[in-house]
This record gives structure tokens, C-alpha cells and sequence, in this order.
């Protein structure tokens, strides 16, 4: 009985701001970890996840932080562990470490998670010189604490919205698996985001896989870049103690389709009117010459990970391997994609892969 509560103590103690929560492959790059990355990539921004013991009010289907997930135990998120670290810790090895180029404060839905963002971000900008992103929780938050998350530092917003549809959201996040998440207050907040830190300055993230068409993915990219944001894209991979653990990832050539779309719109090269879908909704023509998509192709951009860019205008938040494991394929390539992997790419757009 001691021993129970003795735990249950140590573990109410571990709880942000004092400590954090770091994906693999940030441990990974800040010297926790001794693993190595596949084909030597690097993490470039450090994503710390606040933690706490009554976990996350969220419930979304695809989630491993989900608040009645399926499995006990120690929870993954984005299919791997996230080791709980000192913050202040952590915070002196970013600011030591060289490859680092940004650093993302990543809110679950907890009362607290406002205020110790703004704690946490505060911290981060008086003892590195680090850019700091903060992936925020819209349920939670309001406009006055946007104006707070900016005054201390932070200088990129990001807001998952996930499903590109309110029907789709509302299955996944909302009052479908009984969540608090609300489709209408996350656009309200993703504009009042864009008003305060500046156009290109908001990302929305998307998961391609949730049972959407490919042409309301489109929608919502267009939706996004009109307000001034830019769109991060993931591949939709099942969650180990999550509702949908047994959900398969989608077809490779719809989520290259899905990449290339997403670079045409936010480079402002295409728009969602200019493309042309069958009578499935799958993108047969991007609204580009056949040059044009060819040149896009070859040169790999389309098929890296979308994320913030880091102070040499360079993606930072380049996630290694979040999408998928290495031996299953890249879906986003946290580096420049080589000859060979143009080849695959190529193999996979075509569905020959």
C-alpha cells in the first residue's frame, strides 16, 4: 500500500512546468537517448509535451493520449514513448545544442496547459536563442492568451485541426467519442491567431487517412492558405491504444497526391477551384502544366515534412520518422529525398510501389 502511494506521489510530481514530456527523437538529439536516426537524419526541432497526471480531457479517436484509451500503461503519442524530463534540463542541452533550430511547446486540453506554455515559452526565449512554436489546445485558449503566448517569446502558432471537414471533425474529436473539441472554435481561433502573429506566421496540421476525400482535403488546404496560414500535413498511422489501433494507414499515391497538392496551394501555384477531381474525388489534374508538376517532382519539396521554419527560413519541425517506421517507407523525408528516392516516389504516385 506504501509502495502504491509512494509512486502515485512521484509521478503527481512529474508534471509540467516543472517537467516535460520529449518525442523520441528529440531525446534522441539532446542526448538522452543513445539510439540513432536512420540514414543520419537530425532532429531539428525539439518538441517538449506538457504532462500531467490526470492526462489529457481530450478523446480523439486516432489518439494515444486519448482520455479512455483502450490499453494501460504508459501511453505513446505519434507511435512512440516520450520520455518525462527535467525542464530545466532540457532547456540548458537545447541551448547547447547546435543542430537544434527551433524548440515547440505542445499543449494537451488540461486546465493548466495555458498558463505553463506561456511559463515554459517565457523560459525558453530569456536562456536560448532558440525560435519557440506553440502547438496550442483552441479549447482552452482565448485571444488574450495569444497576446500572452507573443509577448513572451513566441513567434509561430500552430493549431491541429486534423479532419478537413466539421462532420469528420465532430466523428473523430467532438461529440462523436464524446470530446470537447468544437470544428467552429478552432477556425475562430486560427483567425484571431493569424490577425495577431502575422500571415505565415499560423500552421494548421492535417491527417490524410481519417475517411476524408481527397477533395475536401484540397478544400481545407485552400481554407487555410486564404486566411493567411500555411498547412503541415502527417500520414494517418494507427495508435497503439487508440480507438482506431487497427485502422490502416492510407495508400501511399494518396498521400503523395495529397503532398503535392499542399505544396501547389501554399506556394500559391495552384489553387482548390483549378484542380480537377474524378467521380471519386481523387485529384486527376493539380491545375499545372505537366512541366511545371514534373519540375515540382524532381525536385523532392512536395515530400518533405512540413513544419516551422527554423531563423535560415529551412523547415525545423522536421518530425524523423513520425508518419512511419523507416523499413515501411518515408512519407515525409526529414532530408533533401535523393535520386533513388525520387525513383520510389515516382513508383508510388503511379501505385506501382
Amino acid at each position: 500500500m506504501n509502495s502504491d502511494k509512494n509512486n502515485r506521489e512521484t509521478h503527481l510530481e512529474r508534471e509540467s512546468p516543472e517537467y516535460v514530456k520529449l518525442s523520441l527523437a528529440a531525446a534522441m538529439q539532446l542526448g538522452y537517448s543513445p539510439a540513432r536516426f536512420h540514414r543520419a537524419a537530425q532532429m531539428t526541432c525539439i518538441n517538449l509535451l506538457l504532462t500531467y497526471s490526470a492526462g489529457c480531457a481530450g478523446n480523439c479517436s486516432y489518439c494515444g493520449l486519448a482520455r479512455e484509451r483502450l490499453s494501460d500503461g504508459d501511453p505513446s503519442f505519434i507511435r512512440v514513448p516520450w520520455p518525462i524530463v527535467e525542464f530545466t534540463n532540457a532547456v540548458g542541452r537545447i541551448a547547447a545544442n547546435r543542430v537544434v533550430k527551433r524548440v515547440c511547446i505542445s499543449m494537451v486540453t488540461h486546465a493548466r496547459s495555458v498558463q505553463d506554455s506561456i511559463t515554459m515559452a517565457r523560459s525558453l526565449r530569456g536562456n536560448t536563442d532558440k525560435p519557440v512554436s506553440a502547438l496550442i489546445a483552441p479549447t482552452l485558449v482565448n485571444e488574450k492568451d495569444l497576446a500572452q503566448l507573443k509577448d513572451c517569446g513566441v513567434d509561430k502558432i500552430g493549431i491541429a485541426f486534423d479532419l478537413p471537414t466539421e462532420s469528420l471533425f465532430e466523428t473523430h474529436r467532438g461529440s462523436g467519442v464524446r470530446g470537447p473539441h468544437r470544428w467552429k472554435k478552432y477556425w475562430q481561433l486560427f483567425e484571431s491567431a493569424v490577425a495577431l502573429f502575422g500571415e505565415g506566421n499560423v500552421g494548421s496540421h492535417f491527417i490524410v487517412g481519417l475517411g476524408e476525400t481527397e477533395r475536401e482535403m484540397v478544400e481545407a488546404f485552400q481554407r487555410v492558405r486564404d486566411l493567411g496560414g500555411v498547412n503541415h500535413l502527417f500520414s494517418f498511422y494507427p495508435e497503439p491504444g487508440s480507438t482506431l489501433t487497427e485502422k490502416t494507414p492510407p495508400a501511399i499515391q494518396i498521400y503523395r497526391r495529397m503532398q503535392i497538392a499542399c505544396e501547389l496551394i501554399d506556394a500559391d501555384r495552384s489553387r482548390a477551384n483549378c484542380f480537377r477531381f474524378d467521380d471519386q474525388d481523387r485529384v486527376v489534374d493539380f491545375g499545372v502544366s505537366a512541366d511545371e508538376l514534373e519540375t515540382l517532382i524532381q525536385s523532392g519539396v512536395p515530400f518533405r515534412t512540413r513544419g516551422c521554419v527554423g531563423h535560415d527560413g529551412a523547415v525545423a519541425c522536421n518530425r524523423p520518422y513520425a508518419n512511419s517506421s523507416p523499413a515501411e517507407g518515408i512519407r515525409n523525408y526529414p532530408f533533401q529525398p535523393n535520386e533513388e528516392d525520387l525513383l520510389l516516389i515516382r513508383k508510388e504516385l503511379s501505385g506501382a510501389a
